[in-house]
């Protein structure tokens, strides 16, 4: 016999369908007004009457979308790189590796995590100036090269690998670099996952350094491309709507393939100590 459905679940469960609605409603109406004339703006209807993917042909021909969409990828993507590599590198030194000073090695990259992206600015701006990094690829993804929580993150997963295990794979002839990339890495892939995952959105919406470090339009990622291209735009609400679509779509596209990973991830590091 089923059971009759509780009073307080039917409510939970709609106040998480109204905000769900609440939250989905602002892409909606961004990417129905990307589809209308600029004449249909102002009106009060929601829906397009004509829907049209013109705005989208007049975005790539009349700007540089493209270009700084591929701006966005490339550096998101060797940023996430490099995290991966170096962070997973340090975080198994950290947790199985006993040398003097770890502890105050690890406490120092946990305090990277307590100082304000705002306050580093200056430096990182420092540091590309005397090097030669301002207005290019590296200049934008040098910082984000490694992070703390990362290192942490890799170093606490590293932790739950068995000693015996590692020791077992030295016995076989195993050398320290084919230990880390044949069985240990193996052993945390979901913590990679989810590290990949946070750090690919993370640089893909980055706005501040990118627009302190280039100068060039066509070195802007897409969130400081976008905008300028709405200061330019202001009166035409249909082209920025647009642009705001095309650069919402992977971070879209991401979660919504991805969005398992990235529960997981939330989940494995709540849990993780």
């Amino acid at each position: 016999m089923r059971h009759a459905t509780r009073p307080g679940r039917i409510v939970v469960w709609t106040c998480l369908l109204m905000g769900g609605i609440v939250m989905v409603m602002p892409f909606v109406t961004m990417f129905s007004t990307s589809l209308k004339e600029g004449s249909e703006v102002y009106d009060l209807t929601f829906l397009p009457r004509s829907p049209s993917f013109d705005n989208y042909r007049e975005l790539f021909r009349t700007t540089e979308f493209g270009r700084w969409f591929v701006n966005s990828l490339v550096t998101s993507l060797l940023t996430t790189a490099s995290v991966l590599f170096f962070d997973s590198l340090v975080g198994y030194t950290l947790a199985k590796f006993a040398f003097r000073g770890r502890g105050v090695v690890f406490v120092a990259i946990l305090s990277t995590m307590m100082i304000p992206t705002e306050m580093l600015v200056i430096p990182w701006y420092s540091m590309a100036r005397s090097m030669g990094w301002l207005d290019t690829y590296w200049g934008i993804i040098f910082p984000g090269l490694m992070t703390g929580f990362g290192v942490f993150l890799m170093r606490q997963f590293f932790s739950s690998v068995p000693d015996d295990l590692i020791a077992a794979a030295r016995l076989d002839g195993l050398n320290e670099a084919q230990i880390w990339w044949e069985v240990a890495l193996p052993l945390v892939t979901p913590a990679l996952s989810a590290l990949a995952i946070f750090v690919f959105l993370g640089n893909w919406t980055a706005f501040l350094w990118p627009l302190i470090v280039t100068s060039s339009k066509n070195l802007y990622t897409v969130p400081v491309g976008l905008a300028a291209f709405s200061g330019e735009q202001q009166t035409q609400w249909e082209m920025v709507m647009t642009g705001a679509s095309v650069a919402t779509a992977p971070v879209l596209a991401v979660f919504l393939l991805l969005q398992k990973y990235i529960i997981d991830g939330i989940m494995l590091t709540g849990l993780k100590g």
